[in-house]
Parts: C-alpha cells; structure tokens; sequence
C-alpha cells in the first residue's frame, strides 16, 4: 500500500488565495479519507480526483473547515447512488456542535422531507475508527475551548494536528514512530494557533525535523518560515507517507 498526504489548501481562515487548511490521505494515489471541509475544499477536490470524497474526517466545526458541507449536502442527497452513504468521522463531543452550526436549519430542502444528515452516514468516535483496513488514533487539541478540536495520527505514517497551540505532551505518545507530522503553524502565535516561536519552545529537535507546517497566513509568511529552517506544505503539494504500522493495519478479505 502506497500512502501520500495531499494538501488541497493551507491558509489560515484569512488567506483565500491559500486555500482552506483541508488535506487527502491517498492510497496508491486515489483518495482514502479526506480532512475537513472547508469553503473551498470541495472545489478542490473534485478539479483533482473529478469526484466527490466517499469518507471525511471533521477536525472541529469552525466554519474554514466544515463550510463546504452544505454544499456537499445538496450533491450528495441528490445522487441516489451516494445518498446516505458518504461517510463523516467525527468526536461524539464535537456531533452537538456540528447539529447546532451546520445542521439544524429549520428546512434543510424548501420542499420538506429531508434532513441533514440524510445525506451522510455519521460515524461518531471517542479514541479513533476503523477506516478501510486501518485504524486512525484521534486525540484532543488545544484549540479555543477544551474538547472542541482534535487531530488524527495514523501510526507509524503520518499526524494531522488540526488547528491547535503546542501539544509536546500529546505529540510525544502519538508521534513516536517516525511519522510525518502536519502542524498549523503561523509565524506569530496567538490563544488559538501556534507560532514558530511556540514550536521552537515546545518541541525538541527531532520532532522539530520531522514538522510540516501549514495553516499560515501568507506566501510572505510561508517564506519566513521556511527560512528558519521547516518545511511549509503548499496548496496542492503531495508529500510521500511511509506504511502505517502494523498494529495499525488489519487485513479485509475480498467479498467471495
């Protein structure tokens, strides 16, 4: 199994032209699971796979990474073929948020008989999930208030952090295996994000080399961070993934 991480945007919620901060874990190139939904990250991903993501994984429900699910809605419950079918992992902390912000419009279709998550088939978690053969550790990061943001590790291959400050102490158990680490990062930190400042302080240097950055604020600051020495994702850039660790993998026989 060959996996690679696409990034289909990398800005902040500011930087339009960078794209919302969404990624594709791809196996053998076609996609595997995709990583929020922002505005423009649907967009994204059909100009590259010509088709609509079949599995999603929701960081948190600020609206740069879950505002293209209504759009998603309307294309998925009208296709009879996909209705009910694509499926959502979210935290079970972050389901009421997700019902209150982009679920509960009083009529989801003007016609009636319809709701929301007709469209989908949710799949509510706590530690991870179980997703095509591979198990996908979540854990909480910190990100506005507590339990409302949390990223996603498959071991041994790649770590999304999602939006969040420092978490030396979570990264330390759930990125201990020579994984590819995605981390938002601007070039001045703030109460919701990580600054380069904050990485230097927080993390030591093996993880430092081992750091992608991403959720930035400008191609003037992806340049200042790159001349301090990391590497900063760009919109559209694959980056190779080693395999996932075998206590991470099981085997599906093929349907007789």
């Amino acid at each position: 199994m060959s996996l690679a991480l696409r990034f289909l945007g990398v800005g902040n919620a500011h930087a339009v032209e960078l794209g919302s901060s969404a990624a594709v874990i791809e196996h053998d190139g076609q996609p595997l699971l995709m990583i929020d939904c922002g505005p423009d990250a649907l967009t994204a991903c059909l100009d590259h796979y010509r088709s609509a993501p079949k599995a999603i994984y929701l960081t948190h429900a600020h609206m740069d990474h879950v505002g293209g699910l209504e759009r998603l809605f309307f294309s998925t419950y009208f296709d009879s073929g996909q209705r009910g079918r694509l499926r959502l992992y979210a935290h079970a902390a972050l389901v009421p948020i997700l019902q209150s912000r982009i679920a509960d419009y009083p009529q989801v279709l003007a016609e009636g008989g319809a709701n929301f998550w007709d469209a989908f088939q949710l799949i509510p978690l706590s530690r991870g999930f179980w997703h095509q053969g591979l198990w996908f550790d979540v854990f909480p990061t910190r990100h506005h208030a507590p339990m409302t943001s949390f990223g996603l590790a498959l071991r041994g291959s790649v770590v999304w952090t999602g939006d969040t400050r420092p978490i030396p102490e979570v990264l330390a158990s759930i990125a201990d295996a020579n994984e590819l680490v995605a981390h938002d990062c601007v070039l001045h930190g703030n109460p919701s994000h990580s600054g380069i400042d904050d990485i230097e302080r927080e993390y030591p240097e093996g993880l430092r080399q081992r750091l992608v950055l991403y959720h930035y604020a400008s191609l003037a600051e992806a340049a200042a961070l790159r001349q301090r020495g990391y590497r900063v994702a760009d919109r559209g850039q694959v980056m190779a993934l080693q395999a996932a660790h075998e206590s991470a993998c099981v085997r599906i026989e093929p349907a007789a």
